[in-house]
């Protein structure tokens, strides 16, 4: 099972000069595909309980595409162990010679983070099986 998000990163997202995104709204991203993944999974929304192994490998940029993506790796009695990655899939181009509006899709999108994490659905509230 897997979901996938994809978001332009709004100027609003941009916590840093340069219109830099800070890794938190990755973070967010990752929870919205863990609710996902746990309402099919189960019916509920569970609740999340630890991030690990959290890597920031690129720097997300207000204007950037971004694509969560998350998979249920292993299904416990009550936990759901999860694994996500986002990718950074359309960006401004670094010729400072072209429009502000101009982006361009990436070839080979970028994985700008990855995490593990592990949720809890408890038995009363788990609607599937």
């Amino acid at each position: 099972m897997k979901s996938v998000i994809r978001v332009r990163v709004s100027a609003a997202q941009a916590h840093y000069g340069g219109n830099l995104v800070d890794g938190a709204f990755v973070l967010q991203l990752f929870g919205d595909c863990a609710t996902e993944l746990l309402i099919r999974q189960d019916g509920d929304e569970g609740l999340f309980l630890t991030y690990s192994d959290v890597q920031f490998k690129a720097p997300v940029y207000a204007g950037d595409y971004i694509e969560a993506v998350g998979t249920i790796a292993e299904i416990g009695n009550t936990s759901r162990k999860m694994e996500f990655v986002a990718t950074k899939q359309i960006t401004r181009p670094e010729d400072p010679s072209l429009a502000p509006s101009a982006m361009d899709v990436l070839a080979e999108p970028i994985i700008v983070a990855t995490a593990k994490g592990v949720c809890v659905v408890p038995k009363d509230k788990q609607r599937r099986g």
